[in-house]
C-alpha cells in the first residue's frame, strides 16, 4: 500500500504541489510559533549577581495564595484539597536589618551580606540619561555587595560620602571618567555625586541585563529608602536547614535559583511576552489548520475521477481511504522535515521585530529545540492525514460508474453533521461575545476566539452559503453565473480562504485600532482640565513634585506615578496597572470621569470594569498588594470610568513612593496661571513643560499597535499565500473542462472571460461572507467598549483589506488559468 501511495504522489506531482507547499507552510509556522513559545518559557536571567554566594536568603518575590476545600463524603470521610497560586511582584520585599548578622553567627557561614538593591536614574551633567547594555536599567547598591558577584575595582577607590563607582561598561557607554560628575535619581530625591572608582566582573565589563552603581554602605539607607536589605548573599557551606531557621520565613535559594533574589526590575521580564508568543501561535496554528484542511479536501475532490476508476477496478473504500492517508502523510513528512529550517528562520525575525518594537526584552534569543520541531511536523502530519481522512470519506463512495462520465461528483451526504458543527460553533461565539467581557484584558483574545468559532461554522456550511449567495451575486455574470452557481461546492472550497483572509486580519486590525483610539481620547479627556503637562528625564521624586506645585501661580496639580498592585478574588492573585496620585490646589488638573464617590487620602479608586468584575461597592474594605509585597487594606472610596491606558487602581502617591522600588513620579498635570510658565522653566531647567493640547500619546499603546500589526502581518501572509494555492489546485483542476471547451469552439478570450468572470463571483462571495463575520465580531466588540456599535471603525483600513483581498483573489483566480490556456496543446483526456 505504502509502494502504491508513493508511486502516486510520484504520478500526480502537480497536483499535490499545493499540498506540498501549504503543508510545508503550516508545518514551519507551527515550528516557529512553538519555538518563540518554547524559548520564552525556558527563558533564564543572562547573567547571575549573586555567583559568587553559596546561598541567598531574598525578600518577598510574589504572592501565593492558598485556598483550601473541605468536601464531606459518606461513611464520615472528609476529603481536603489545597491549591496555591501564586502572583509574581514587580518590586522586591525587604528583610529585617539585623538578618545579615544572624545568618553570620549559623555555623559553617563564612559571611553574609546585606544587598541593598534599588532602582536609579542616573545622567550625566549634560544631561544624558545613563542605560546598560541594550537599555538596560541601572541598579544602585551598597559597596559591600560588589564581593556578591564579585566586583572589583579597576580604577579608583571604593565609594565615599559624595562618590559612586559605577561599572566599565556604564563608564564606556557614558564617556565618563574618575571625577565625572552624575544625578542620581531616587524615589527619596536627586543628588550629584562623583565618579570614584570604575569596578567590573571577572571576564566583563558589567553585566548583560542590568548597570550597577555603587554608593557607600553609608549612604545607601538614605538615598533608596529601603528599611531592610532585598537580599543577604551567604558564603560558606553551612547546613541549609539551619539557614532556614534563621531565615524564617524568607525565602533561602540555591544554585540556579539565587538569581531569583535579585530585584525583578534588573531581570528581564517574560510575563507579557508568553502572552505575545502564545497569541502567536493561536493565530498561526488556527490559519495552518484551516489553510491546510481546505487544501486537502480540494486535492481530494480534484482526483474523483481516479477514485471512480479505482473503484471499477475493484478498490474498496477502505483501501482508497488508505492510500489517500498515506499519501498525505509521506507528503507531509516531508514537508515537516524541510520546514524545520523555515520555522527557525521565521521564530528569529519576528523575536527580532517584537524586540524593536520593545514588546521583548532584548536579552530574549530563540532556542532551537529538536522535540518542538518534531512536534510541529507531527501536527502537520496529523492535520493533513485526518482532513484526508475527513475530505475521502464521501469521496471514496463515488460510484464506479462516475469514471465514464465527463463530470465526476462525490457523493452527497453529511449535510447534519455540517449543520451540528455550525450550530455548535456559532452558540460557542455567540456565548463568547455575550457573556465575556469584552472591555477587559481579555477582549482582544476573546474577539478573535469568536472570529475562529465563527469562520469554523462557515466553514462547515460553506457549501450552503455560497449556494445561496451565488442565487444573486451570479446573476449578472451570464454563462459564467451559470458555472458558478452550477459549481457551488468548487466556489466554496476557493472562497472560504478568502474568507479566513479577510475576516481574521480586518478583525485584529480594526479592534486593535478601536482600542488604540479610545485609550487616546480618553488621555486627551483626563488631561483636558490642565494646562500643561510636565516630565522630566526618567521620572520625577516626589519631593521635587511637592516644590513644583508649590510654585506661586500654581493653582493645581495631579501627579501620576505608575505602578502595579494585586488584587486577590477566590484565592487567585491578579496584578492591574495602577497609578499613584497626588492631587494639589483648588483647580482640577485631571479628569478620570468618576463615576461615584472621590479620591481620599486613606481610601482607593477602582475602575468601572473592575468594580464590576469584583462586584465592589463604595465603603467596601479591599485588601491590596502593593510592589514590594506588603498588604494594605484600604477602603474604596471612588469609581471612575476613563482607565484605558491608565489603569485600573488609584492609590494615594505616597503610598506607591513607599513601597514602589522605582517611586517616580511620571507626569505632572499643572493648572496655573499667565507668566508661571518661565517661572517653572527658570527654577525646574531640567524639566520639559508641554502645553496639554501638545502632549503626545503614551509610547506603550503605539508599541501595542505595532505589536497587534505585526501579528496581522504574519496571519495575512499566510493566508494570502494559502488562498493563491487554493486558486491554484482548483485552476489546475479544470484543465480537462478547459480542453472540452476548446474542442467545441470556445477562443482562448471567451475563456479568459469565463475564468475572470467566475473570479469575480468568488471573491464577491467571500468578501460579503468576510464582511459578515468581521461585522458580528466588531461590532459586539465596540459595543463592549463604550455602547456604540461600529462595524467599519477606520473606513481607510477596511476598503484597503477589502480591495486587498479582491486584488489577491482576482490575480489567484485568473492568473493561473491564463498560464494553463497559453500551452498549445490542451489535452482533452486527463
Amino acid at each position: 500500500m505504502m509502494r502504491l501511495a508513493i508511486a502516486t504522489l510520484r504520478r500526480h506531482r502537480g497536483a499535490y504541489a499545493g499540498t506540498f507547499v501549504a503543508a510545508l507552510l503550516a508545518v514551519a509556522l507551527l515550528a516557529g510559533g512553538g519555538l518563540l513559545l518554547y524559548s520564552v518559557l525556558t527563558a533564564k536571567p543572562p547573567a547571575d549577581r549573586f555567583a559568587a554566594t553559596s546561598a541567598v536568603v531574598a525578600g518577598e518575590r510574589e504572592i501565593s495564595l492558598e485556598t483550601v476545600t473541605t468536601k464531606h463524603k459518606k461513611e464520615g470521610k472528609t476529603k481536603v484539597k489545597r491549591k496555591v497560586k501564586t502572583e509574581r511582584l514587580t518590586g522586591a520585599g525587604t528583610l529585617p536589618a539585623d538578618l545579615a548578622g544572624r545568618l553570620a553567627a549559623v555555623p559553617g557561614v563564612t559571611g553574609a551580606v546585606a544587598d541593598y538593591a534599588f532602582p536609579v536614574q542616573a545622567t550625566t551633567t549634560d544631561g544624558r540619561a545613563l542605560r546598560g547594555a541594550d537599555d538596560a536599567p541601572v541598579v544602585g547598591h551598597g559597596w559591600a555587595s560588589a564581593t556578591l558577584t564579585p566586583y572589583t575595582l579597576r580604577d579608583g577607590q571604593q565609594p565615599g560620602p559624595g562618590t559612586a563607582v559605577i561599572d566599565a561598561d556604564l563608564a564606556a557607554r557614558g564617556h565618563l571618567t574618575i571625577g565625572a560628575g552624575l544625578l542620581v535619581t531616587t524615589r527619596t530625591g536627586t543628588r550629584t555625586v562623583r565618579v570614584g572608582g570604575i569596578a567590573a566582573p571577572a571576564g566583563r565589563d558589567g553585566l548583560p541585563a542590568q548597570g550597577a552603581l555603587f554608593l557607600a554602605d553609608a549612604d545607601v539607607a538614605a538615598v533608596s529608602g529601603l528599611p531592610g536589605p532585598t537580599a543577604v548573599g551567604i558564603f560558606g557551606a553551612a547546613d541549609l536547614a539551619q539557614v532556614r531557621a534563621a531565615a524564617g520565613a524568607a525565602d533561602v535559594l540555591t544554585g540556579a535559583d539565587r538569581v531569583r533574589g535579585d530585584l525583578p526590575g534588573a531581570l528581564p521580564d517574560y510575563i507579557g511576552p508568553i502572552s505575545i508568543f502564545g497569541f502567536v501561535i493561536g493565530i498561526t496554528a488556527f490559519a495552518a489548520v484551516f489553510v491546510l484542511t481546505g487544501t486537502v479536501t480540494l486535492s481530494v475532490r480534484q482526483r474523483l475521477r481516479e477514485l471512480a476508476l479505482l473503484r471499477a477496478i475493484g478498490a474498496t473504500p477502505r483501501q482508497l481511504r488508505r492510500i489517500l492517508g498515506l499519501e498525505n502523510v509521506v507528503l507531509a513528512a516531508v514537508a515537516g522535515l524541510l520546514a524545520a529550517p523555515l520555522g527557525v528562520l521565521f521564530a528569529e525575525v519576528v523575536a527580532a521585530r517584537f524586540q524593536s518594537l520593545g514588546a521583548v526584552p532584548a536579552q530574549f534569543e530563540v532556542r532551537a529545540n529538536v522535540p518542538v520541531l518534531l512536534l510541529a511536523a507531527a501536527a502537520g502530519i496529523l492535520v493533513t492525514f485526518g482532513a484526508a481522512r475527513i475530505a475521502g470519506r464521501r469521496a471514496v463512495r463515488i460510484a464506479p460508474t462516475q469514471a465514464l462520465v465527463e463530470t465526476a461528483t462525490a457523493p452527497t451526504g453529511g449535510l447534519t453533521v455540517r449543520l451540528l458543527t455550525a450550530l455548535v460553533t456559532t452558540a460557542g461565539a455567540v456565548a463568547v461575545l455575550t457573556f465575556v467581557p469584552l472591555d477587559g484584558p481579555f477582549g482582544m483574545g476573546m474577539s478573535f476566539i469568536s472570529t475562529a468559532l465563527l469562520l469554523c461554522a462557515v466553514a462547515a456550511v460553506g457549501p450552503l452559503l455560497v449556494r445561496l449567495l451565488t442565487t444573486v451575486v451570479a446573476r449578472p455574470f451570464g454563462l459564467a453565473g451559470l458555472v458558478a452557481r452550477a459549481e457551488y461546492r468548487r466556489i466554496s472550497a476557493v472562497a472560504v480562504p478568502l474568507v479566513l483572509m479577510f475576516a481574521i486580519n480586518t478583525v485584529m486590525l480594526l479592534n486593535g485600532a478601536l482600542s488604540t483610539r479610545l485609550a487616546g481620547q480618553e488621555q486627551v479627556a483626563r488631561q483636558a482640565p490642565a494646562t500643561a503637562q510636565v516630565v522630566g528625564a526618567g521620572g520625577l521624586p516626589l519631593s521635587t513634585v511637592r516644590r513644583l506645585t508649590e510654585l506661586p501661580g500654581v493653582t493645581g496639580a495631579a501627579a501620576q506615578l505608575p505602578t502595579r498592585v494585586i488584587v486577590a478574588q477566590g484565592g487567585k492573585p491578579e496584578d492591574y496597572q495602577a497609578q499613584g496620585i497626588l492631587v494639589t490646589g483648588t483647580d482640577a488638573a485631571l479628569d478620570l470621569g468618576v463615576i461615584a464617590g472621590g479620591l481620599t487620602t486613606d481610601g482607593f479608586g477602582a475602575s468601572s470594569a473592575l468594580v464590576r468584575q469584583y462586584g465592589w461597592r463604595i465603603g467596601d474594605i479591599v485588601p491590596l498588594w502593593l510592589a514590594d509585597g506588603q498588604q494594605q487594606r484600604l477602603r474604596l472610596s471612588m469609581v471612575y470610568g476613563r482607565a484605558r491606558g491608565f489603569g485600573d487602581l488609584v492609590i494615594p502617591a505616597d503610598l506607591v513612593a513607599a513601597h514602589d522600588p522605582r517611586g517616580l513620579v511620571r507626569t505632572v498635570g499643572l493648572r496655573y496661571t499667565q507668566g508661571t510658565d518661565e517661572r517653572i522653566r527658570a527654577e525646574f531647567p531640567g524639566l520639559r513643560l508641554t502645553p496639554t493640547l501638545d502632549a503626545a500619546p503614551p509610547g506603550d499603546a503605539s508599541n501595542q499597535q505595532g505589536a497587534w500589526e505585526l501579528m496581522v502581518v504574519i496571519s495575512l501572509g499566510f493566508t494570502a499565500i494559502g488562498v493563491v494555492n487554493t486558486f491554484a489546485i482548483a485552476a489546475t483542476a479544470r484543465r480537462r473542462e478547459y480542453a472540452d471547451l476548446r474542442l467545441i469552439g470556445a477562443t482562448t478570450p471567451q475563456l479568459h472571460r469565463l475564468a475572470g468572470a467566475e473570479a469575480v463571483v468568488t471573491v464577491l462571495v467571500g468578501l460579503l461572507l468576510g464582511a459578515a463575520v468581521t461585522g458580528v465580531v466588531v461590532g459586539a466588540f465596540s459595543v463592549a467598549q463604550d455602547g456604540v456599535l461600529r462595524v467599519f471603525v477606520e473606513p481607510v483600513t477596511y476598503a484597503a483589506m477589502a480591495g486587498g483581498v479582491a486584488a489577491l483573489g482576482l490575480i489567484a483566480g485568473f492568473l493561473p488559468t491564463r498560464l494553463m490556456l497559453r500551452r498549445r496543446a490542451l489535452a482533452s483526456r486527463v
